[in-house]
C-alpha cells in the first residue's frame, strides 16, 4: 500500500494532467469560437441548411466543451477534497 505521500503526490500530479487537460479545451473552445466567426462572416446571408447545420455543430461541439471542462472542475475538487482528508 502507498504511503500518504505517495499518495498525496500521485494526487497532485493528476490534479496538473487535469489542468493541462482544462488549458487544452479552453485552447479549443477558442478554436472552434475563431471557426465559427469566420465562417460566419463568410457566409453572411446564407440560409441555406448545411449553413445552419455547421453553426449548429460547432456551437453543440462548444458547449460539450464547456461540459467536459465543468466535469474535470468537479473532478479536481474531489481529488482536492480526498487529498486534504488524508
Amino acid at each position: 500500500m502507498a504511503s500518504v505521500a505517495e499518495l498525496k503526490s500521485a494526487i497532485d500530479a493528476a490534479l496538473q494532467q487535469i489542468g493541462d487537460g482544462q488549458a487544452a479545451v479552453q485552447a479549443a473552445g477558442e478554436k472552434l469560437t475563431e471557426a465559427q466567426q469566420t465562417l460566419a462572416g463568410a457566409l453572411e446571408g446564407s440560409g441555406h441548411e448545411t449553413v445552419t447545420a455547421a453553426h449548429a455543430s460547432l456551437s453543440q461541439a462548444n458547449q460539450e466543451l464547456q461540459d467536459c471542462l465543468s466535469a474535470t472542475l468537479a473532478a479536481v475538487e474531489q481529488a482536492q477534497l480526498y487529498s486534504a482528508s488524508l
